[in-house]
């Protein structure tokens, strides 16, 4: 856990609310309370329906593989030693999309719409990335 090298998530606000539900090994994804549309990224106002009542709720942690690129060459120097690798955008049962990747499954096999499952990375003391592998 304290060899972890890469860059990190900012945990204020309502980004940290977020990490702070991955730290317990739970995924939570805001919900608005008026018309019942999840919504990830976090934000205070409902993109549907514009109201500001929202709640965190539980997710399945069940999904599939919406689609990923292969990082040959890092953009950043913390990720030499990473590539290559696939960050993936899951879409969830609920129908948010997360950027993550897939811990099991080499960048070559991904498919579209390959059923995954979150499972959680404590990278730190602080914070707990959500991953995923095949389901």
């Amino acid at each position: 856990m304290s060899d972890y090298t890469l860059p990190l998530p900012e945990l204020d606000g309502l980004h940290g609310e977020f990490f702070a539900h991955c730290k317990n090994h739970a995924l939570h994804f805001q919900r608005c309370d008026d018309c019942q549309t999840f919504r990830h990224v976090p934000r205070e106002m409902c993109p549907e329906c514009g109201s500001w009542n929202w709640s965190w709720q539980p997710s399945s942690g069940r999904g599939k593989v919406f689609t990923w690129t292969v990082v040959a060459r890092p953009m950043h120097p913390a990720f030499v030693d990473a590539c290559p690798y696939a960050p993936v955008v899951v879409e969830m049962e609920e129908g948010v999309r997360l950027l993550s990747e897939v811990v099991d499954v080499a960048p070559a096999d991904l498919e579209i719409d390959m059923a995954v499952e979150v499972q959680f990375d404590d990278v730190t003391s602080d914070v707990t990335l959500p991953k995923f592998k095949r389901a």
